[in-house]
Formats: structure tokens, sequence, C-alpha cells
């Protein structure tokens, strides 16, 4: 049975005011009007009479403008209204004389002329701010301002407009926040059946209102306190439905099958470590460990793998792998682009040496295959890749989207990596999962983009999460700068010598652009797009188009006569298959001095002698990106150099995030400067395309205390009523939540 809050709003404001709603706001219902929250409140004084204001007072009055005179500062002439426009970049103090019938207040705005236009005589208004004396004129400092209509003149309503606490709402011209405003006071007075969606054990328990209460509060806050109270709620409730989801999904996930994988001593994980030139850090061990114990388990591995660049997590998967071999089981190594799964079946086949030749002259007695298998593979090499991973021939398969096709088969498989996991689907895991037959394999997720935890929790909740923090001995410091080219020329010509010197020494150079150039369109390379918005080079309040961004072919022409004696090659996503594994292959065997590219070479890419990096037009590229990029040089002994080249104007936020990106080399810094300048829905991975986010005051970020106790809430009506069967307004809002665009991020895990 439908409740109030599920029906029709032009039930309770009429079909003109509603149709409004719909068409802006995309808002149908009263539970929709009623979850679109104030994105603020305006904080005025006390609604005070004319002759009863003292000056040091924060107050708001009503009155009707009685006279309006603009000056200009400079030249002291007064500006007529018709004219003001003209003097809009012009210092000018706008003087507004309001009168209550019986007394005049005079209030003053500075550099506004265009209120002459809006606040001329006759017209009523609230205005508000601290009272003044100057020149023994009382006066309004700073003051805001409100026009009223002249239906919205009775006392009730001119007093709930002067309330100390007036919530401003996301609005727009043709649907004013005083409309909403209104229109949410006529839903809130004749709102009769409302069903909460947290228990009422769980509101006792942590001290939460109830929601009838919680949207008078956050709507029509009489102190700052009851708006506060308000969002606490409605944040815990968002906590709760997201996290009850993630429980119930870690619920199935639990209830699935799979074949215990348990480590086998003196088997190919054995050999490899025994091979092994480096020791393991700690937190290798630790992790290892960790996903041993899971896939030793009768029920799926669910574990995400984060880790800084460089941190590691190849060997950590590759052992994971090797001790589900050893188990007689096959795993699957999952990339997103064909030049990472490339350069993963060579940085795999390169480690287990002779351990990944089986059956080949010169392989060792204990070894297996380590097969590839992408969509630009010849026929014949298509065929035999299939027939090694169908038989189980091949232990390890290597692979991009190709392994997905319903005709790539497997004798067993027993453990799916996926690298990059953020650029697949849910959908993609599953089809992986569906080619092991009745059990369910276990899965490794990895990311080189550092998760602060609360982010983790959230989006990966239905994750085991272990993280890498060290690095491993040997590698080396890589220092970044920025480099202004528009403002300093020089330093541009500068990075180029800076290249010229480092090959000299016999190292090797990488310079970074953000599209091919075989078209003018301002977009990322297919394979590694570049954050969108980059600001007009001209400055802040300029109009003029941006150009559009630097390309591969525009940088390799500039280089040709740079760097024309250099060994100069260029790599992007639209080269044929075999010429990007030849372009790479030589820039590895260091036949490449400077390899101009796109962001095909972000991740995976390991040549230790690369020691410098030039990313043109850095400021189209996101904070995370930058580091991934710039993770390519210092892998090795030789100390790394990143230099981040931008036109944008030095006051920016794009070169802010530059600079943030220049001052550290933690990730997971980097990872919080750059989640606190993006918004929740973008944290999220959340779907701008018209719907609304579930979340919207819950912050990932900031109420990790709110998430952890949501987490362990839902964990413990999950733990004893899966289906929420006891709990039938809450499991209504978990659905809609799932059946919302809003949560397509959860699908993303």
């Amino acid at each position: 049975m439908k409740t109030d809050i599920d029906r029709k709003l032009r039930d309770f404001i009429g079909a003109k005011t509603a149709k409004s709603f719909s068409e802006v706001l995309g808002i149908e219902t009263v539970g929709e009007l009623l979850r679109h929250y104030p994105r603020r409140y305006l904080k005025k004084g006390e609604l005070t009479p004319f002759d009863e204001l003292e000056v040091g007072d924060q107050a708001t009055v009503s009155g009707r403008v009685k006279k309006v005179t603009v000056r200009s500062l400079d030249s002291k002439q007064e500006i007529r209204p018709e004219d003001v426009q003209k003097f809009r970049r012009h210092k000018t103090i706008t003087k507004v004389v309001v009168t209550d019938g019986r007394n005049d207040l005079e209030l003053a705005f500075f550099n506004q002329p265009w209120l002459a236009n809006k606040l001329t005589a006759g017209t009523a208004a609230l205005f508000w701010g601290e009272v003044t004396m100057f020149r023994d004129i009382m006066q309004l400092k700073g003051p805001g301002t409100e026009i009223l209509d002249e239906e919205d003149l009775s006392e009730e309503e001119i007093e709930r407009r002067a309330k100390p606490f007036r919530p401003l709402y996301p609005a727009s011209a043709k649907l004013p926040t005083a409309t909403i405003e209104r229109s949410i006071k006529i839903v809130l007075d004749n709102l009769e059946d409302i069903d909460d969606p947290i228990p009422e054990l769980i509101l006792r328990k942590e001290k939460l209102i109830g929601l009838r209460e919680a949207l008078q509060k956050v709507h029509l806050p009489e102190t700052e306190k009851d708006w506060e109270i308000a969002q606490k709620r409605f944040r815990f409730e968002e906590a709760l439905v997201m996290q009850t989801i993630l429980a119930q999904r870690r619920a199935v996930t639990d209830a699935l099958k799979a074949i215990p994988r348990e480590r086998t001593k003196g088997g190919l994980l054995d050999e490899f470590d025994q091979r092994l030139p480096f020791k393991l850090t700690d937190g290798q061990t630790e992790i290892c460990d960790e996903v041993f114990a899971d896939i030793a388990r009768s029920h799926p591995m669910h574990r995400l793998l984060q880790g800084e660049v460089g941190s590691g997590k190849t060997v950590v998967a590759l052992r994971a792998m090797l001790s589900v071999v050893d188990a007689g089981g096959q795993a699957v190594l999952l990339a997103p682009t064909e030049v990472l799964a490339t350069q993963h079946h060579k940085t795999l086949t390169k480690m287990l040496g002779e351990l990944a030749e089986q059956g080949m002259l010169g392989g060792a007695d204990q070894a297996t295959r380590v097969g590839l298998l992408t969509g630009s593979l010849n026929a014949a090499a298509r065929r035999t890749a299939m027939l090694d991973a169908a038989s189980g021939a091949a232990g390890i398969v290597v692979g991009t989207h190709a392994l997905l096709e319903d005709k790539v088969q497997f004798a067993d498989l027993g453990l799916v990596v996926v690298d990059e996991q953020h650029r697949f689907g849910v959908e993609q895991r599953a089809a992986l999962s569906q080619k092991s037959g009745d059990a369910t394999p276990h899965v490794l997720v990895m990311t080189a983009t550092p998760i602060p935890r609360t982010v983790a929790m959230t989006v990966f909740g239905d994750l085991a999460v272990s993280t890498l923090t060290e690095l491993p001995a040997g590698r080396s410091p890589i220092m970044s700068s920025v480099v202004p080219a528009k403002e300093r020329p020089a330093w541009l010509e500068r990075a180029w010598q800076r290249i010229r010197e480092e090959v000299a020494k016999g190292h090797q150079a990488y310079v970074v652009c953000p599209r091919i150039g075989d078209d003018v369109k301002n977009a990322g390379d297919e394979e590694g797009e570049f954050a969108a918005g980059a600001e007009d080079e001209a400055g802040p309040g300029t109009k003029s188009k941006p150009r559009p961004a630097i390309s591969v072919l525009q940088v390799a022409e500039v280089l040709e006569q740079v760097l024309g004696d250099l060994r100069v090659e260029i790599l992007h996503g639209r080269l044929p298959a075999d010429e990007k594994d030849s372009v790479m292959s030589r820039f590895a065997a260091g036949e490449v001095d400077v390899l101009i590219a796109t962001t095909v070479i972000e991740v995976g890419v390991d040549v230790p002698n690369a020691s410098t990096m030039v990313i043109m037009d850095a400021d189209r590229f996101g904070i995370s990106q930058l580091h991934q990029l710039r993770g390519r040089v210092g892998r090795g002994k030789v100390p790394g150099l990143c230099l981040l080249v931008t036109d944008t104007y030095p006051t920016s936020p794009s070169r802010a995030r530059l600079d943030a990106v220049a001052a550290t080399s933690d990730g997971f810094e980097l990872s919080r400067i750059d989640l606190e300048n993006r918004r929740e829905g973008d944290v999220l991975g959340v779907a701008q395309s018209g719907r609304r986010s579930s979340l919207k005051l819950l912050s990932v970020l900031r109420d990790e205390e709110i998430i952890l106790t949501a987490r362990h809430v839902a964990n413990s009506l999950i733990s004893v009523d899966a289906e929420l069967a006891e709990y039938p307004v809450l499991r209504s809002f978990v659905r809609s939540a799932l059946e919302s665009e809003a949560t397509d991020y959860l699908e993303k895990t």
C-alpha cells in the first residue's frame, strides 16, 4: 500500500507548479521533493522594527525602497539606472534608502550597480545585516536582500521569510528557492501517512530523530541545531541503505560455492620464490598470506588489492595465480588494453623464466604456460591460445575483453585477477566467472589508484580490502615540477634540453600528450581519457575559446626539429597491435631514446632505464592519472624527473592541482586532495545523466564514523534477516536505490 510519500506532487501543490518541478528538477513525487534538501542556510538577524534597531545588532528589517542612487567611486559622478551596465566593471557604491512608513534606513552596496534596476522605488523586500552608524545615519553593513512579491506581504509570510535560518535550495530562474520552500511547507503541513526506513530500535540506539521530525527540522529549522541533527539523521539513513546493499551482496557471495585451492608445498610457487632475485616486503608477504587463506576456503574470495604505483601488486597477483595452478586450477589476468595485457604477459613470462616454458626445450621439469589472448591476434595464434586455455595447458592466461567471448573456455578456472578494475563492469566480471562451471572462481581486483578508507568501505564495501603501502627496495625518488609554458617559455625549452642531457647519460624519456592528433577533437585517447575541464588559458573572467589539447603528432613535429638527432618514436592506441608491440619492445630494449605517447603507457609499463617524463597540457589530466603516469619513471636505480607542462593561469584551480601533484609523491594524500575537490557523485562514479544520486548529504570523505556505524548495523540486520522481511520500509528504500542509476558505482565493484 502506497503512503503519502509515494503520491504525486500535483495532489498537494497543483498541476502547474508540479509540472515545473518535473521539468526543472525531475521531481515527480512527494518523497522526491522532501529529499530535495537545502544546499545551505541563510543566517539572518531577528526581524526588528526600524525604531528598535540598535548599533551592533544583527537584524532583519522589512520595508519598501524609497530612493536609489548609484555613484562611481572614481569620478564621484551619479550614474543613471539605464547606464549602470556601462559601469559594471567600475568601483561603485549603490545607496538604497528603505522606509517602513515612519522611519528610514540607509543601505550601501559596493560594486553592485545592477541592484539599481532591481531595487526600484516602491519595491518591497527584506534586508539584513549588522546595524552601524555612518555620519549620524543608521545603516546596515554588508546587507543581504530578498525581494518580496505583493502576495508575500502578509504578516505571517514576512515572519516566515525573516526566520533566522532560511533554507536555500538548488534552484533555477524557472523554479526559484522561494517556490520550493513554499511547496515543501504545503506538503509538510498536509502530510499524514509516513513510514521511517530506519527501525525504531536503531533510532533509539544511535540517538537519531525520526523521519517526520527530521523532515520538519531540515526544511523549516528554528535553530542551527535543528538542521544539524536532521542532517545527521539523513546521513546515517543514506549510509545505512548503501551498506545494507553491500551487506546483502557479501551474504550472496558467501553463499556461493568455490573450489578450495589450498597451497601445495614443493610446487611452482615454491620454485618461483626460490628464484626471486629480491626479498618480498612485509606488506607483500602479509597480503599474500591473506589471499592464500581466502582461496583455500570453499566460498569465493572477493578481494581488492590497492597499492602505490610500483608497490609490487604484480608479484602478489602472480604468487596467488601460481598457488591456484599448483592446486590444479587455472588463473586469468584481465587487463583493460592490449598494450597493458601484452606488457603483463611479458612481465609474467620474464619473472617465471623457465617455469613458464612447459613442454618447451629448456623448460623446467615443473612448469606451466602463460597464454596471451587479445583481439588483434592472428587466427593461428588465437586458435593456439584458446586451445591452451580450454585444455588446461596454459595455467595462466593474460588477455583483454577478448577473454570474455563465449568461444573462450577454460579447463578449470580457479582465479580471476582484474587489473585496473574500475575499467570493467560487474557484467564483464560475471562473464568470466561463468566460465568456471558450477563453482565460482576466486576474484582478486587490483588498482594503483589509492583509495581513502571511507571510500573503500562505500564503493568497494562488498570486497575485502588489502593495501600495499611499502615500496620495494631499489625504487628511486621522483622529483616533479610545474612548467608554466606560457609564462616561462624558456622553461619548456629547458625541459627539452633536460631530456637531451638524460639521453646523453644513457637514459630514456617519455613525452605524454592528451590526444593522438589525427583529428581536432579535444578528447583523450580511447585507452586512457584525460580529465575534462581544461580552463581558459587567458585567465579568469575571460570568454575566449580554449585551444584543443596538444597531440602526439603535434609534439612529434616539434621534437623532430628540437631532438632530431635522437631516436624518437610515437605510441598510441590506434596503432596496429604489432606496431604498438614493436615500439614498446624497442623502447624497453633501449633502442628508442624518447617515446611520445598517449596515456597507453599509464599503467603496467616497466622500463627501469626511463628517467624523465614530460606531460604536455598536464592540466587536462586528473590528479590520480598524473600520479599514475609519473610512476613510469624512477622504476630503477636512476632518480626520476616529471615535468608538468601547462598554459593555465597561475591562480587557477587547475594550477593548484598541478602544484599539489608536484608537492608530494604520496598517492593517498593526492587521492584525498583529488576527492575533496570533486563532487560526491564523481567520487563514487555515479552516472550524471539525469537521475539524482541517492547520496545527497553523506560525504564518504568526511563521515567515516557514520559509515562505520551504518556498516555495523547493516551487517547485524542482514545476518539475521537477509531479505529484510521484518523491515519492509528499509527494504523498499534499498530496492529504490538498486533500481536507480545512482548505484552504478556499486556495479563497478
